[in-house]
């Protein structure tokens, strides 16, 4: 842990307000709730006294904050492939193959994005979870971003919390879909197996919009765009329609083979290693420099081959 002193005065203008929400806007660089757990601890003083969060000011108060900043010990930086699209003093845009889990917990203590992050920048280390922002499932591939400063940390999570990233998808689905369309259904913990999410009634909002790409013979290859960025969302999502993820093996079903397929086509699709989702598109506006960034990845190269599968085997029917 390491400790950072910061001091502010409450200007006039903020007489009336609640403590927590003047540090707030005194200190923008973290979290509110990172600030009240600093007046709950004791680390906040107005005018040498601790004090509340729920307490009024007046203006004229000496703000003396002892910030604790902890870093995460247990992850260890790692030498490990590391793909970046863009980096600035600011932000960092990792391109995250497929099998690589975003960050530890249980059963992936280490060789994950965190453990290449903390060796590329080891500064990452005083932020919380390490920079990152939202994740990308262990077999998803595709674009993230990550804070590399405190600042911008605290923007991006206002902007990820407000659904303001721009978050864009490819992926390959079992059966054929007619048109495009939207799903807006919310998304919590399965009532029964933990260890999966679900459409369920008291879940939280979520919204997905997706649109044809490529019909095949029992597969549509699709474009989806998040509004709401969910745990598992666009996975939940399509398999709520009934049409899952094809190689999905939380969220799919029986795999699904058209009639007279050759050897080598049904090899392809019973051997493909995971879900067929790419993150291939993030916009979002630089958290320091306000200007819209965008940045794009091109589908790698197992679902370029299944797409080539998938589309040899329709013309060989059509």
């Amino acid at each position: 842990m390491t400790t950072k002193n910061l001091n502010a005065t409450i200007p006039p203008d903020m007489a009336g307000y609640r403590l927590d929400k003047a540090l707030a806007a005194l200190f923008p660089d973290y979290s509110r709730s990172r600030l009240q757990q600093w007046i709950r601890d004791g680390h906040v003083l107005a005018n040498a006294k601790v004090q509340r969060g729920k307490d009024k000011v007046k203006g004229g108060e000496e703000i003396q904050v002892t910030a604790q900043l902890i870093e995460e010990v247990s992850w260890q930086a790692q030498v490990l492939p590391l793909s970046l699209l863009y980096e600035d003093d600011d932000i960092l845009i990792v391109n995250k193959p497929a099998g690589l889990v975003v960050h530890p917990g249980a059963g992936n203590k280490d060789n994950t994005l965190v453990n290449a992050l903390l060796h590329h920048a080891p500064e990452l280390a005083q932020l919380p979870r390490a920079g990152i922002i939202h994740r990308l499932d262990k077999d998803t591939s595709g674009v993230l971003v990550v804070a590399h400063s405190l600042s911008a940390h605290s923007h991006l999570v206002a902007q990820s919390q407000k659904h303001e990233f721009i978050r864009k998808y490819q992926a390959i689905i079992t059966g054929v879909l007619v048109a495009g369309g939207t799903v807006e259904a919310p998304i919590g913990r399965h009532p029964k197996q933990r260890t999966r999410m679900a459409v369920v009634e008291n879940g939280k909002h979520a919204i997905t919009h997706y649109r044809v790409n490529q019909r095949y013979r029992a597969h549509t290859y699709i474009n989806v765009q998040l509004v709401t960025g969910r745990t598992h969302q666009i996975r939940v999502h399509m398999a709520h329609k009934r049409y899952p993820l094809l190689g999905d093996p939380l969220y799919g079903r029986r795999l699904q083979i058209p009639p007279k397929s050759s050897d080598t086509f049904k090899e392809i699709l019973r051997t493909f290693p995971r879900q067929a989702l790419h993150a291939g598109y993030l916009g979002l506006v630089h958290p320091i420099r306000g200007e819209m960034m965008e940045w794009s990845t091109p589908l790698p190269d197992d679902m370029r081959n299944l797409l080539a599968a998938l589309e040899k085997d329709k013309q060989e029917h059509a």
